[in-house]
Order: C-alpha cells, then structure tokens, then sequence
C-alpha cells in the first residue's frame, strides 16, 4: 500500500508541475519541434518577400494600365453631376452615361474642328521660335539693364544640352511610323479610358453592391461614406477646375488676340490650364510666356498682359471661383502645389493635372474619418503676427467624433 501511495503522489506530482517549471527543471521542449516552428517562419518570410516581388512587378508591368484607370476614374466622376441631373429627370443610368460621355465627347470634336488646324499649326510654330525668343529677350535684357546673361549659360543651369534636345527628338519624333505608332497608342489609350469610364459610370451601383459583399456589414456604411464622397467633393473640384479653366483659356485668348500677340490661340490655352492645375505659381509661368514674346515685338504689351491678368485673377477669385466652387473641398495651396509636384514626379505632365484630383480625394476622405481633440488654452489663444487671435473651432462632425 505504501508503495502504490508513493506512486501516486509521485504523479500527481508531475502533472502539478507541468503547466509550470519547478526550481532546477529545465522544461525544454523536444527539438522536432522548435526546428519545424523555425523552418515554418523561414518560410513564411520567404513567401511574404515572394508575395511582395511579384507585387512590385506586377505594379511596374500594369502602371500604364492603372493610370488609364485612374484616368477613367476621375473622368466617371466628373461626369456624375451631369449623369445624376438626368437620372433625376427619369433617365436610366446607363442611358445618361452614354449620353453624357458622346456629349463630351462631340462637344471636344467641334472645339478642336474650329480651332485645331490654328492651334496645332500656331503650337508647332511656337516650338520653332522659341529658342530664337528666348535668345533675343536675353540679349534685349542685357542692352536694356547691362547685364551679362549668356543664353548657353543658361540652357546649361536648366540642364538643356543638344545631345539632349537630339535625343527628345529621336525618341518622341521616330519619323513617319513613328509618328504612326505614338497616333495609335494614343488612340488605344483614349478608347480605353472612355469605355471604362462608362463602365465605371454606369454601373456605379453595381460596383458599389459588390465591392460591399466583400466587406463586412460593420465596414459597409464606411464604404458608402467615401464613396459619396469622393463622387461629390472630388468630382466637383474635378469639374469647376475645367469650367474655370476653359473660362480663363477662352478670355486670356480673345485678349492675346485682341492685342496682336503671336500664338495667341496656344498661349491662351496654356494660360487657362497652367493657371488653374499649378497652383500658386501657375498664374506666373503663364504670364511669363506670352511676355516673352510680346517683349520682341511691343514690350508695351507687356504691361497689359501684366494688367489684364491682375485684373482677370481679382475676378476670377472673389467672383467666378465662389460661384462656380461653392460647393467643392478647397485643397490648401501648399497642398496643391505639392500634390503638383508629386504627380510630375510620379506619372509625368498628366500627373501635373491629376495630382490635385487625387489630393482632394484623399483629404476628403480624411477630413470625414479625422479625430480632432479640444485644444489647451496655451494653443488656443495663439496670435498672428499682426497681433489678431486664432482660434480654432473644430467642425461639428469632428467635435462629434472627438466626443465619442
């Protein structure tokens, strides 16, 4: 009996000890299996650094691809407000899509029917007469101030050599299938863009529904919130910067024209485009070029291009823009002008052009979703330089969230 009790204790013992370790017990476990726990990691590792490599391949071969998407994706928001305003007049989704895209679409064929034999045979003599431009507004400074520019100086700081211009040349030029070639990938490129922008349009339900189903139900209403958004406020900003933009383009034009300045058509286009998508500094290049070549022919009209676009910018900002933008996100010009940067940087000029799109789409989302929090008296009673205070009010859907 003693013996059986002495057993007993013995494993009552052991399986006391088990889920812990006693003084002196080492407690390893057995070495199978740390090496198949080891060897699981490792491959997880290698499958993650896998997964990542073939993702950044597939990013880099579907780039062009994604970008007409996006492309795509702005175009289908621009036109909802459009689309929408039919709907509402008991038109199918799929029928005011269409109607809205042939619209655009004629409306862009007549533009360039009544102005695009001036603009393009203006735009090719501009690209001739530019460098002799440049040259003799360089020569007219240094009589004029006596100061010693040297245009070779100057080609060099911008990093524009003849090597350079030569291979531009070959590479965008290629002669007759060349030029073939460039004309059907950009057609390929623009039919592209329209389809799925109609697809994108009218199947915006769908896609909603089925992009929902694979979220949970508690994620759904988030969906729907971003969606809204990107749709009103981005799609918005997207169409009163067009409007604007045509408005500037149409009114710098007619002046250009009025005045006598050469490439009057291509100037006034550049000027209507580069003031609205650059921010802060566009409203200055486009001033610069005209200029440039009103200097050699009348530097008095100089002066009243310098005139006419402080006159046009006091009215387009306290006039057209609150009328036209009133009901879009106004993105902080730093913002913007980064956003400008950004897209140069990542997808060429066009990005120049969606840069800021895609910014709003972004902080509209943010500023819907932020946490802002009440602010200390120390911050709160900060003062401008000229000695007025400012204070911050959060929003009432920010103070909401906050609260919560």
């Amino acid at each position: 009996m003693t013996l059986v009790n002495e057993s007993s204790e013995a494993e009552a013992t052991q399986i006391l000890r088990l889920p812990g370790r006693a003084a002196g017990e080492s407690d390893r476990r057995p070495t199978w299996v740390a090496l198949a726990q080891s060897k699981r990691v490792v491959w997880v590792l290698v499958a993650a650094a896998l997964a990542l490599l073939i993702g950044v391949w597939a990013f880099q071969a579907l780039g062009s691809f994604l970008f007409l998407l996006l492309l795509a994706w702005l175009l289908s928001i621009a036109m909802e407000p459009m689309v929408a305003w039919l709907i509402k007049r008991g038109m199918s989704r799929g029928l005011a899509s269409a109607l809205v895209l042939f619209g655009l679409m004629a409306v862009t064929v007549g533009v360039g029917a009544m102005f695009g034999q001036v603009f393009v045979a203006q735009a090719q003599e501009l690209k001739d007469a530019f460098p002799d431009a440049v040259r003799q507004a360089v020569a007219w400074v240094n009589a004029t101030f006596s100061t010693s520019f040297n245009t070779d100086q100057i080609y060099s700081a911008l990093q524009i050599t003849p090597e350079k211009v030569a291979e531009l040349a070959q590479r965008f030029g290629g002669g007759l299938l060349g030029v073939f070639g460039a004309l059907v990938t950009f057609i390929f490129n623009l039919v592209t863009i329209l389809v799925f922008a109609y697809y994108l349009s009218a199947d915006s339900i769908k896609l909603r529904q089925t992009i929902g189903s694979y979220l949970p139900p508690r994620y759904q209403p988030m969906l729907m919130t971003i969606w809204t958004i990107a749709v009103e406020k981005t799609g918005g900003y997207v169409v009163s910067k067009v409007i604007l933009a045509t408005i500037s383009s149409t009114a710098y034009a007619v002046f250009f024209l009025i005045i006598d300045v050469p490439f009057w058509l291509p100037l006034g286009v550049l000027m209507g485009i580069v003031g609205q998508f650059v921010p802060i500094i566009g409203t200055y290049i486009g001033v610069v070029v005209p200029a440039l070549f009103s200097l050699l022919k009348d530097p008095l009209d100089v002066v009243w291009i310098v005139i006419f676009a402080t006159i046009y910018q006091q009215i387009e900002s306290y006039w057209l823009t609150p009328k036209i933008s009133n009901r879009t996100m106004d993105v902080h010009p730093a913002v913007a002008l980064g956003s400008v940067f950004v897209g140069v940087a990542l997808m060429g000029p066009i990005g120049a052009l969606v840069g800021i799109p895609v910014a709003a789409a972004a902080l509209t989302v943010a500023d819907t979703f932020r946490r802002r929090h009440e602010l200390l008296p120390e911050l709160e009673t900060l003062q401008d330089d000229d000695g007025d205070a400012t204070l911050a009010q959060p929003s009432s859907a920010a103070v909401g969230s906050a609260t919560d």
